[in-house]
């Protein structure tokens, strides 16, 4: 089946077959494109399918194509969504179709339209992100004992964001992120930021070795607020492009330490993560309080490194204005936590 290139190609025939039901018109709603492609999609037919849909595919300017090419991200995602997407445990978009080619970087997912569900979609500033928060650490727990200690073989992280601690050119690459994020901001922020930044910058291979210790499980990789949403209180998740293995405290720490206000998470950061604990107990796993916090303070450098890379690419990947605040959230919660002095302890 064919894998469209761009919006023109979402035709009545092309939703026919991959439906599996008669669809007389498609009118695209919506359609923008940034790290991919994406289209709200409105479609007319006798039979029982969604009234719109949203669909990602590939990005529609072809510099952009190029990158995503490199890293894989559509392609993960969409294999992802193809082989467990309408069986996670947690709430996520229903999947009624995804394909891709591995040999071409081509990819195409037609997911729920949340918009249309009635969901919402939080942002650190609304009066019910702690709400938010404690759904999503009840939900991550779920996700992460579920999958705890299993093979996953049908798992592929994203070509260009494969860990190999021996590769030193992919740390070069990464550490250069950071370079830029020290050149353009440090002189602004506290004193930790400049501190981590060299210290990655020099022994990113070594950082990078840690986040992978401990049991793993399948994670999401990237929860900052951008990619939830709520529905009947309950968080969901979305953009599952950078889904990995690793220990599940750092989809914990990624969003507590980037979308979270500070004086929230200083605040609500113990309860969240007992509460975070708690579940995992409930679902048979458990997590003892001491390695919690030490994999909570390890895993604020990676949502620390997650936000300085972004803003450091200014609009590219993310609006600035949305970077720049998480970095300064992400920045505080390393001074908070004295990373530096927890990375420096264990690389000796």
């Amino acid at each position: 089946m064919s894998i469209p290139a761009g919006v023109d190609e979402l035709t009545p025939e092309w939703f026919t077959k991959v439906l599996s039901a008669p669809i007389d018109k498609v009118e695209v709603i919506d359609a923008h494109s940034g790290t991919t492609g994406r289209a709200r999609v409105a479609l007319r037919s006798p039979a029982d399918v969604p009234e719109t849909v949203f669909v990602k595919l590939q990005p529609f300017v072809e510099e952009q194509r190029k990158f995503l090419r490199q890293i894989g991200l559509g392609v993960a995602e969409a294999r992802l969504y193809a082989t467990v997407g309408n069986e996670l445990p947690v709430r996520a978009p229903r999947v009624w179709h995804a394909d891709h080619d591995s040999a071409d970087g081509s990819f195409v997912m037609v997911l729920e339209d949340l918009e249309a569900s009635g969901c919402h979609f939080p942002s650190p500033s609304d009066d019910g992100i702690l709400s938010v928060a404690e759904s999503l650490v009840a939900e991550l727990a779920v996700l992460h004992a579920t999958y705890a200690g299993q093979d996953l073989g049908w798992l592929r992280t994203p070509s260009g964001m494969r860990r190999k601690p021996e590769d030193t050119e992919i740390a070069a690459r990464r550490a250069q992120f950071i370079v830029s994020a020290v050149e353009q901001f440090a002189d602004e922020m506290p004193a930790a930021f400049r501190r981590l930044g060299d210290l990655y910058a020099e022994r990113s291979l070594e950082v990078v070795a840690l986040f992978n210790e401990g049991e793993r499980t399948l994670i999401h990789g990237d929860t900052h607020s951008g990619n939830l949403f709520v529905d009947r209180g309950r968080c969901g998740f979305f953009d599952w492009a950078v889904a990995g293995r690793g220990p599940g405290m750092r989809d914990v720490a990624y969003f507590l330490c980037n979308s979270l206000p500070i004086d929230m998470r200083r605040a609500e950061e113990a309860a969240l993560l007992a509460r975070y604990r708690g579940a995992l107990a409930d679902e048979g796993t458990t997590l003892d309080e001491h390695t919690a916090h030490e994999q909570y303070r390890l895993f604020s450098v990676y949502s620390w490194i997650a936000a300085a890379s972004t803003a450091a690419m200014g609009s590219r990947w993310q609006p600035i204005d949305v970077s720049r605040a998480a970095m300064v959230s992400t920045t505080q919660a390393i001074e908070d936590l004295d990373a530096v002095g927890l990375l420096e302890e264990r690389l000796g």
